[in-house]
């Protein structure tokens, strides 16, 4: 993997970073609320296992599933390896 600095933090980002808006799901819908967490939690263990450092998701991602199952994925000292990256809607609809 290959890092470059991040601005002026200490700290080298992996040039690939792992974005959560389209997670697998069960219902084969891009969007759906219904996020497949065991095929979430393999991608997203194996991206760390190979060098990604940097995580991206937000609220509005899978109706709000999204960052729940990005959770379940970096439980076990996985979240330590990485910089997580998630935004807030303007407004909640």
């Amino acid at each position: 993997m290959e890092y470059r600095k991040f601005g002026r933090l200490d700290w080298r980002a992996s040039v690939l970073g792992f974005g959560c808006m389209r997670l697998p799901t069960l219902d084969g819908t891009p969007q759906s609320d219904k996020v497949d967490r065991e095929a979430t939690v393999r991608m997203l263990r194996t991206a760390i296992d190979r060098g990604v450092n940097y995580v991206d998701t937000a609220y509005p991602y899978h109706n709000g599933a999204s960052e729940a199952a990005v959770g379940q994925a970096l439980r076990d000292g996985y979240r330590a390896k990485v910089r997580l990256a998630t935004k807030s809607p303007d407004r909640l609809h």
